[in-house]
């Protein structure tokens, strides 16, 4: 294996004058269309399983979340035009005789996923579904389909990962996993799950900017939610307190809000989708859930790709646990990078190259950490099958 093991000297991140973390949630509309997608691609490879016993061919990483209509007031509204989910991409829809009903499939986890996920939106009546996946093309088909034990990549392609996160990486991811969790839901109702945290550090001064939706069904009038809002602030610098942040941190919430007109951050459904804003796959957290201009980063988008062979998702995700494991050995800041070969064993990247910030780590222990991370590459699938790992 090509193993590139490299001494950068740089400026940490946590030392750089100025960082910007952005993470989305779970009801943004990108998160939906990378939600539902890789949610149809867990459903067509336990199809699969289930009726050949193993993963056939498929990429569901195109879907569109395309908006809505809706009328909001306090109180209540009403939706004027369903939010329009698109899937497409490609699935194996025949083995010899035997036909799989791909896009019903695709529909059925769309659904699951949204009745998971948006309680606030009815499936039936505020959206509308439309699966469009077709058999894959055969060049890229006959790698898949391969008899050969060893597992080829299905494109030429790389991955990219870093450790650790910093204070604000993990204060931007940690906050809407708050907020969008069940305990914080149960306390506040009125909240919907197109949160969006915006992180900014400048210098040792911490900002963050929060979008959250209010169900207007929950908050009667604006004093309500001016009463609220309050309360949620109050409960984000606790939290913040909780992190123990060793900066200074500012809390914004809603700040496109007019209280000359009563205008308040309010939706039906939860998500913006409902009217306005749509969304894609790949166009929101990478696999490590964030947005960090200030890292190095692959703009592949990693849901609904394959778990087999596609190096979008799987390098992606091996990097950043490579990253992970050798900083966890070294204490040093480390930046990851894989490159595959289209048709070549994906156990066997064209290079891998380890960058080690500032430290003083010995080149023989991270070329051993790199090939054991390697060797258990199937892993990644199995632990996306059940659901245990995150793309977005």
């Amino acid at each position: 294996m090509n193993i590139v093991v490299e001494k950068v000297q740089k400026r940490p991140i946590e030392q750089q004058r100025v960082e910007i973390v952005e993470r989305k949630g779970v009801g943004h509309p990108d998160s939906l269309a990378d939600g539902i997608a890789e949610s149809v691609s867990r459903a067509l490879s336990i199809e699969y399983i289930k009726r050949f016993g193993r993963i056939l061919h498929h990429n569901t990483d195109q879907c569109e979340v395309i908006s809505g209509g809706s009328e909001v007031t306090f109180g209540g509204g009403q939706i004027l035009r369903p939010i329009f989910i698109l899937i497409a991409g490609q699935a194996t829809d025949r083995v010899g005789d035997e036909e799989i009903a791909t896009n019903e499939i695709a529909v059925r986890a769309a659904e699951q996923y949204l009745k998971s996920n948006m309680p606030h939106l009815d499936v039936d009546t505020d959206v509308t579904i439309d699966s469009r996946v077709s058999p894959g093309a055969l060049s890229i088909s006959h790698i898949f389909e391969t008899k050969e034990k060893v597992i080829l990549a299905n494109d030429t392609s790389f991955g990219v990962g870093f450790a650790p996160l910093s204070e604000l990486e993990n204060l931007v991811l940690n906050m809407e996993r708050f907020l969008n969790s069940k305990k914080t839901k149960t306390e506040f109702p009125e909240l919907g799950e197109d949160i969006k945290v915006m992180g900014l550090r400048s210098n040792s001064k911490i900002s963050l900017t929060i979008a959250a939706p209010f169900i207007a069904k929950k908050v009667p009038n604006w004093s309500y939610y001016i009463s609220k809002k309050s309360e949620i602030i109050d409960k984000i610098k606790d939290f913040v307190a909780s992190k123990r942040v060793s900066r200074e941190t500012k809390i914004y919430l809603n700040t496109n809000d007019d209280e000359k007109k009563k205008i308040a951050y309010l939706t039906l459904t939860g998500t913006s989708a409902e009217a306005g804003d749509s969304g894609s796959v790949g166009r929101g957290n990478r696999v490590n859930g964030l947005i960090t201009p200030n890292r190095e980063m692959s703009l592949e988008a990693a849901a609904g790709k394959n778990p087999v062979n596609h190096i979008g998702k799987i390098y992606n995700l091996l990097a950043k646990e490579i990253a992970e494991k050798i900083h966890e050995e070294t204490g040093a800041e480390i930046y990851v990078k894989l490159l595959s070969q289209i048709g070549k064993p994906i156990t066997e990247p064209l290079v891998a190259g380890v960058e080690i910030i500032n430290g003083n780590v010995d080149a023989s222990s991270v070329e051993s950490i790199t090939q054991e991370q390697f060797m258990n590459i199937n892993k990644i699938r199995e632990r996306l099958l059940k659901n245990e790992l995150h793309v977005f």
